[in-house]
């Protein structure tokens, strides 16, 4: 019964538009589903969250979260994105499966032991916003009005095998600095010319450290911007580095390395957007292996990044299909989400 109603709440999701900063609307849907179930629950801007019934400031706290905006649909669909249709055992529609699918299978987790006696754990249920842009009224946002966590479960999708660790991401903005000028005239100071040295010694940035669960720290130069017409040498070129941080390595350690390495200007869009793991013999971890689940390093970003505790991403869906056109996620895989999801919490709690 709770998973047909998971499932329909889905595709209510689905139906209302729900870009980053626009969330309103998914919110008052999901504050439905626990009016529904009388479950006392809390608001902060588009996120909703709620304990379970039992809260025991004595124990600890683990955290389901999952998020409810979507980015918005690229060019390649061919289907209506917001009509949550379901065709031969698929749900279609923008966010069902990044991360609607998790979402609604971790609030029909929560329901399903709001009310457990005795637990071991405190449940604390957060549907957030603003995950896809990682904005300030996202998970990040909400964590100092939230209880002290010391597990979480983040919902994305990962075809319910255990994320035991996420690459962390940090942006650097790299400037070369050059002599504006006509074309027509000499200039030995042409920031243009000095790009090739500058791509040489990206591509040879090297991180010794590699890990056995997320492998070695990516480097990749995804952009590069100078020049505003023909006949003007340019002041600058701006180029764009994209790094995937594995959990050897502190953002700080990384910056301090990079513009110690590139021979111009190197500026960190942001450092807080770490890795994260759990150990893989905490007893979470050791209770889903217990039931044929495999572990992995997932080198997507998620709001994994905004915590501090120890934390595992497990969710019905497939990484692959995130913004996609024609998103879709398989009826079954919610089904045997919440499943798995309640098998997983049954000795744990």
């Amino acid at each position: 019964m709770i998973t047909q109603k998971a499932i329909s709440l889905l595709q209510d999701l689905i139906q209302i538009e729900s870009f980053s900063q626009s969330e309103n609307k998914t919110a008052d849907r999901i504050e439905t589903w626990f009016n529904e179930y009388n479950i006392p629950f809390s608001r902060q801007h588009n996120n909703i969250w709620s304990t379970n019934k039992n809260f025991n400031s004595e124990l600890p706290t683990l955290l389901l979260n999952s998020h409810h905006d979507t980015v918005r649909p690229n060019n390649g669909y061919t289907r209506d994105p917001f009509s949550a249709d379901i065709i031969e055992g698929k749900l279609y529609g923008l966010g069902s499966n990044d991360a609607g699918g998790a979402l609604v299978s971790l609030i029909a987790l929560f329901t399903h032991y709001y009310a457990h006696p005795n637990p071991k754990y405190n449940l604390l249920m957060a549907a957030t916003a603003e995950e896809e842009i990682a904005g300030e009224k996202s998970l990040r946002g909400l964590l100092q009005d939230l209880p002290k966590i010391d597990l979480a479960i983040i919902g994305e999708p990962t075809l319910m095998d255990l994320a035991i660790a996420e690459k962390g991401l940090v942006v650097f903005e790299v400037i070369i600095k050059g002599t504006p000028s006509h074309a027509a005239h000499p200039n030995s100071d042409n920031p243009l010319l000095k790009i090739p040295e500058v791509i040489q010694a990206i591509n040879s940035i090297k991180f010794d450290k590699v890990s056995p669960i997320l492998g070695p720290v990516k480097v990749t130069l995804t952009q590069i911007d100078g020049g505003s017409q023909h006949n003007v040498v340019p002041s600058q070129v701006k180029l764009v580095i994209d790094v995937r941080v594995n959990e050897c390595y502190s953002n700080s350690e990384i910056e301090q390395y990079i513009k110690a390495v590139l021979p111009c200007e190197v500026n960190a869009r942001s450092l807080r957007l770490k890795s994260s793991s759990i150990d893989i013999n905490h007893s979470l971890i050791q209770a889903g292996i217990s039931l044929g689940k495999k572990t992995y390093g997932s080198p997507t970003l998620s709001d994994q990044a905004a915590l501090e505790c120890p934390s595992l991403k497990l969710g019905p869906g497939d990484s692959t299909r995130s913004h996609s056109a024609d998103e879709y996620i398989y009826i079954k895989e919610i089904e045997d989400g919440i499943t798995f999801y309640i098998e997983l919490l049954k000795n744990f709690l």
